[in-house]
């Protein structure tokens, strides 16, 4: 498809995706409006700034929970696309405060809806919808045994283990506010298809980082202490459940993807988007480390127990039928020959520089923690999806940022 002068519409322009999807439509000669909160200072986002393109699109102040906001950026943008990326999308305020999640992701989402419904738009919305709605993915018998003991319910029931990786068509077991209100836009929008013939497509995007990520995510949490660290500002790392895998792919690579929804994804629709391998919180701390400059040789639970050489040492081995790159301590993990608990208080790891104490901190922990998440990409793939970036490069990507002083407030 030729992108030049298609007018766009991004709602959310001024969070982590918007930039990088603004920046990569300009280049294609795009007509780039930005659905934008109105602000008293008149300020333009940090992001948008840092990419050098705040003055190439144009901004449109709104609010989702306003129909008649949207109406108007709607008549000023004549979308020929529409990107819904706009959301509260940290999962632990959603929990703080889940009539805020909803009232942005579900009423906003029908909002956005019935604007372009009722003005009779021709126009196609692409969904960023998340892999949260996923949920509780069982892996395996074990962790089968330890969710039905922990939550009681588990609903749907699990038909075949292991759940991964997940495919579109993987039961939803939303354990968050948040992910509750990205089930509640993924199906509103596939509604709106059916009972209005709209032209809407889902993505559910795996978590994806890079340069500018909120600081409040784990990945730029980890990349921040990390760079704090090396520069001597704090003595140690203070972070949650180690054991959690997540699919990380690199914005860019899911930005694209996006493109590609707008440009072939069948309307109704559901696509997956992720790297197709999964990785520790574990994994990304010391990788992220290693890429810092330090020599990893063990690590070791603070008691003196959980002892494992040569922790990052990489692996390629098949786990869940497909062969991906991860590593030894990765392996161990999935495999249940080890699992790191509140009641280990943290891990130490010995380098070349040193012992590293990465404290475990409970403020940290999830009311409802999400095991793993592991992408079946294969239907998106169908289309020309590709992965361009290894995790050790957005691993850079997100620690090169945090070297700036100012960025890592």
């Amino acid at each position: 498809m030729n992108w030049k002068g298609k007018n766009v519409l991004i709602t959310g322009i001024g969070g982590f995706v918007g930039p990088y999807l603004g920046e990569g439509l300009l280049g294609n000669e795009v007509n780039v409006f930005g659905l934008i909160r109105k602000r008293a200072d008149g300020i333009k986002t940090k992001n948008l700034t840092d990419k050098g393109i705040a003055d190439d699109i144009k901004l449109i102040g709104g609010d989702l929970t306003d129909i008649t906001s949207l109406a108007n950026a709607l008549d000023e943008s004549d979308p020929d696309f529409i990107f819904h990326l706009a959301a509260q999308s940290f999962v632990p305020r959603s929990f703080e405060n889940s009539l805020e999640t909803q009232q942005i992701n579900c009423i906003g989402t029908a909002n956005l809806l019935d604007a372009v419904r009722i003005k009779d738009i021709d126009t196609k919305i692409v969904f960023a919808g998340s892999s949260e709605e996923y949920g509780l993915v069982i892996s395996s018998s074990k962790h089968h045994e330890q969710a039905q003991k922990k939550h009681h319910s588990i609903f749907p029931e699990v038909k075949s283990i292991p759940e991964v990786p997940i495919k579109e068509t993987n039961p939803l077991r939303p354990m968050s506010p948040y992910a509750v209100s990205k089930v509640y836009g993924d199906y509103l929008m596939r509604n709106y298809f059916h009972s209005y013939g709209m032209n809407n497509v889902v993505s559910r995007a795996f978590n994806h980082e890079g340069a500018g990520r909120g600081p409040m995510f784990v990945t730029s949490i980890i990349a921040n202490q990390i760079m704090k660290l090396k520069f001597g500002e704090i003595d140690k790392i203070s972070i949650g459940n180690v054991n959690a895998f997540r699919d990380w792919s690199h914005v860019k690579d899911i930005v694209n993807g996006y493109m590609l929804l707008a440009e072939n994804g069948k309307s109704g629709e559901v696509y997956n988007q992720g790297s197709m391998r999964t990785n520790s919180v574990l994994s990304y701390i010391l990788l992220g480390l290693k890429e810092s400059g330090w020599l990893i040789n063990k690590i070791e639970t603070f008691n003196g127990e959980k002892i494992v050489k040569e922790p990052i040492l990489e692996d390629n081995s098949k786990i869940f039928g497909i062969n991906f790159e991860k590593t030894l301590i990765d392996k161990m993990i999935l495999e249940g020959e080890i699992e790191y608990t509140p009641q280990d208080k943290g891990i130490y790891v010995h380098t070349d520089k040193g012992k590293i104490a990465v404290e475990f901190n409970y403020a940290r922990f999830r009311p409802a923690e999400v095991p793993i998440l592991f992408a079946n990409t294969k239907k998106i793939q169908k289309l020309g999806a590709k992965i361009e970036y290894k995790l050790k490069y957005i691993i850079k990507d997100q620690l090169n940022y945090y070297l700036k002083k100012e960025n890592r407030a």
